[in-house]
């Protein structure tokens, strides 16, 4: 499970950001790939990455200002021409459909394959497979915004086979009972306990993608005990009056904000073009001031998600 970041500015596009977008590469859980968010220029950037349109099957839209949204429309076609054949499910506020629907027969696009679009109308559950579960919560935007929380489910623990070997169990049926939790009788009488074969069970990863907002108990609570949280910081901490004008974050609100959710990793995005490669460590520091695991993205930086304790 890794991110990877297609654009990381705020507004409109820059010469060193493009605006907002940003995958998670899933190539090792489900062979896919999820994009958050698809700013106008997207596709290009994903030309740039390892990223692959015909294998990202769920596209989730946080809100519908432009520059999280007019890249839309060309990812969808292009998807068409590099292999999607599978569904893709694009999730997002009340009006994604009617927008989407409206650019696709105006212009008279073909899609070759299925298009499922689920406009977020509760809090909770969007999405939910037996690897993932995602839920949405609004924020406080200037506009209805939405974060989404990704859960991977917890992992079985791994069969100790060298132990099984030294206990006499026969390769075979009685492995998958053990692995499945449940005791087995050997044919010399003993009892073969699961919890003594089997390792402990491999907690899943939690990543959370904010979309634009003010600092909210929102953000807290889907940010709770994330591996990742991936909050937008517009602004530097001296510009807070102008942050809550505009309903934005700081570099101050994104780090209290993981403090509080008891994050691991904080990344931040959606930086101000008035903001050069020269800021970038200034406006890295003022959140490690607070949340010392905090980091500036930059465009096709990427980060791989670990797992909290050992797979082997």
């Amino acid at each position: 499970m890794e991110l990877v970041f297609l654009g990381t500015g705020a507004g409109m596009p820059s010469r060193r950001r493009n605006v907002t977008s940003i995958a998670l590469n899933l190539l090792d859980e489900t062979g896919g790939f999820w994009l958050f968010d698809c700013g106008e220029g997207t596709q290009q950037q994903i030309l740039q990455s390892p990223i692959r349109l015909g294998r990202t099957d769920r596209i989730f839209i946080t809100h519908l200002h432009g520059d999280h949204l007019y890249g839309l429309p060309g990812i969808l076609t292009s998807r068409s021409y590099q292999g999607g054949e599978g569904t893709l499910t694009l999730y997002g506020p009340v009006g994604l459909r009617q927008f989407t629907e409206t650019v696709l027969t105006l212009s008279q696009a073909k899609l070759s394959y299925e298009l499922d679009i689920v406009e977020i109308v509760e809090e909770g559950i969007i999405a939910e497979d037996e690897m993932f579960r995602v839920e949405a919560r609004r924020l406080n935007h200037r506009i209805e915004s939405f974060g989404y929380r990704i859960v991977e489910k917890d992992k079985e623990g791994k069969l100790d086979a060298a132990k099984l070997k030294e206990l006499g169990v026969p390769f075979g049926p009685l492995y998958g009972a053990l692995k499945q939790g449940k005791s087995v009788t050997l044919e010399d009488g003993r009892v073969i306990n699961s919890a003594d074969v089997v390792g402990p069970a491999v907690p899943g990863r939690i990543v959370t993608v904010l979309g634009d907002t003010l600092k909210t108990d929102s953000a807290v609570e889907l940010a709770r005990n994330a591996d990742v949280l991936v909050h937008e910081a517009t602004f530097d901490r001296s510009k807070a009056d102008m942050a809550s004008r505009f309903h934005h974050s700081t570099t101050e609100d994104a780090a209290q904000t993981a403090l509080q959710a008891g994050a691991q990793v904080l990344i931040m995005t959606h930086i101000s073009s008035r903001y050069g490669e020269e800021e970038t460590e200034m406006l890295q520091q003022e959140a490690r001031e607070i949340f010392a695991n905090a980091f500036v993205a930059e465009d096709f930086w990427s980060y791989r998600i670990p797992y909290r304790i050992t797979m082997e």
